[in-house]
This record gives C-alpha cells, structure tokens and sequence, in this order.
C-alpha cells in the first residue's frame, strides 16, 4: 500500500499459499479475515492496530485484516497463510460474541499448546485444493477453514499481548504511539496527542513512525478510522452521517471521500452488500500484500 495515499482495497477472493515471511513496508489493510500459521523457525511479529501481535511457531492466529498491520520483526522460516472473503465470513453465521470480538480488532490466537496435529497438513491440503479448478474441492477447502475457524474461537486464547520486549528501540516507541491512537481515534487527535503518548517531541516522533510504519500518523489514523467504519456499516443500523461521527470523522465530506478512495465503493453500498452476505444482522448485537514471500512455494486463489 502507497504509504502517501489511501490506496484502494482491492476486492479478495479465497486465497492460500506457503513461505518464508518477508518484512512489510509498511501498514496495510484488506478486507479479509486473515489466518496465519507459523510451521518453522520463529515468531512472527505483527504491529496490529494499537499493539503488538506475537505468532508463535505452531500458534495458529485469525484476524480481521481491516484493522491496520505490519509485520515488524520475523524469524520464521516457513509459514501458512489464508484469506477468507469478508463476505463469506459474516456468511459463516458465527456466533454473535466470535464477530464481535473480531471485528473490534481482537484477533484469535490459539498458543502453541492447543495446536491441532492436523494444522500444518490442513494448510497445505487447502491450498492444493485451491490450486485445481474442482468446485467441488474448493467447496471442501472453505468448509475445512469453516471448521478450523469455529474451533479456534472455542478454544483458549492468548489474551493479553502484555508489553514489547524486543531490542528495537524505534518499534517501542511506535508501540506506544499506535495505542494511543487506538485508544483516541474516535477523538479529534492531533500529533502533539500522540507524540505526548511517547513522550517524544512531535518533530521527533514523526520521524520514528515514518521510520517504522513507513506513513504519517495522519495517514495511519485515517486507516483506524476507516476499519472503525467498515464495521459500524456491517454491525449496526447507524446512518452515515453517524458511522462518520461515531469513527472520528470530522465531517462527512471528509469519511465519504476517504472512504470511497480506500474502497472502491460508496458506505452504503459497502452496507448493502456485506449485509446481503450475513445470514442475519451480525451485530444486532487481492491485492498482493507486502509480506508474501517473493517466490512462495505455492500461492492459489479462487
């Protein structure tokens, strides 16, 4: 994603493939549920809305990919990835208290302890199933990641990221920076705010969150707002001019315009069509991503 602009969000499709991680130029976002496995070597260290995600080797992890992230630091060597269809997800039915927690930027991460011995053999059969043109197989791949998914969300979860132990001076200060922000954004915040968070000078903190999530604190704060948006317009019956207030839109010229640039899509359009895909009211109640391996060992889509 152009860190300079809100880059429009390509419409997904189901998506598998195997890797090496490579780092992430900086924050990005796509509408899809993410599901991250990770085979061999080490962890792999996201920056996830405001915090840090850890995915341990054997830790199975499913996110919602709206919520700005950035894989930082990595030493895996090999790892499993899936995209879902956001619509196909609210299609799943899942219980009301799984979406929730998932659309409010709280992924599920199983530890490597209730890892199933059939994980790694699943990824690898979903995206051989992908790579043929059987409907039928592909049909049985997303049931499969169905299942995976509903029993994850029953599982033990690693509920607390805690705080940032890494040696990268830069990223625990960014830290910091993107808490705040996830902890304000529906306020007006100004980089004074959030630079504050650091206890940094706001020339200062500007440099080191270029220089880690490689786009402004403006940039990145429009991004927290827009995945806010997304899921008001999925989970409630809020009119626009309130999904804009409610997100931390200043006006709503100002979220219409953001929002169809980084879209594609009118809100209520965006409403229309991920509501259809819902088996009932779910809160009442690709592009290529930056870190794909540069040759993986397969990648299909549907």
């Amino acid at each position: 994603m152009n860190p300079q602009t809100l880059a429009q969000i390509a419409p997904s499709s189901l998506t598998s493939w195997t890797g090496a991680p490579t780092l992430m130029g900086s924050a990005h976002q796509h509408d899809d549920l993410e599901v991250n496995l990770v085979a061999e070597g080490g962890s792999m260290l996201y920056l996830f809305g405001g915090s840090h995600l850890e995915v341990a080797p054997g830790s199975t992890v499913a996110f919602w990919a709206a919520v700005p992230h950035q894989l930082v630091a990595n030493s895996a060597t090999r790892a499993h990835w899936v995209y879902v269809p956001f619509s196909t997800f609210l299609g799943w039915g899942l219980p009301e208290d799984v979406v929730s927690r998932i659309l409010s930027g709280t992924p599920l991460v199983s530890p490597p302890s209730t890892t199933l011995a059939s994980d790694e053999a699943g990824f690898e059969h979903w995206a051989a199933d992908l790579a043929t043109d059987d409907p039928e197989r592909h049909r049985i791949a997303m049931l499969e990641v169905e299942a995976r998914i509903r029993r994850l969300a029953l599982g033990e979860h690693e509920r607390d990221a805690g705080q940032y132990t890494g040696g990268d001076p830069a990223v625990r200060l960014v830290l910091a920076m993107v808490r705040h922000i996830a902890e304000h954004f529906r306020e007006a915040v100004t980089v004074s705010d959030v630079a504050d968070a650091a206890r940094l000078h706001p020339n200062y903190a500007m440099t080191q969150f270029r220089k880690v999530v490689r786009m402004t604190i403006g940039e990145y704060l429009a991004h927290f707002r827009l995945a806010e948006a997304r899921r008001l317009l999925v989970t409630t019956d809020l009119r626009t001019n309130e999904v804009a207030a409610a997100a931390g839109f200043g006006s709503v010229s100002r979220f219409y315009a953001a929002f169809v640039a980084a879209c594609g899509t009118p809100p209520a359009a965006f409403r229309r069509e991920h509501r259809r895909a819902a088996p009932g009211p779910p809160g009442r109640t690709s592009r290529t991503p930056d870190h794909l391996p540069q040759q993986p060992e397969s990648r299909v889509r549907r």
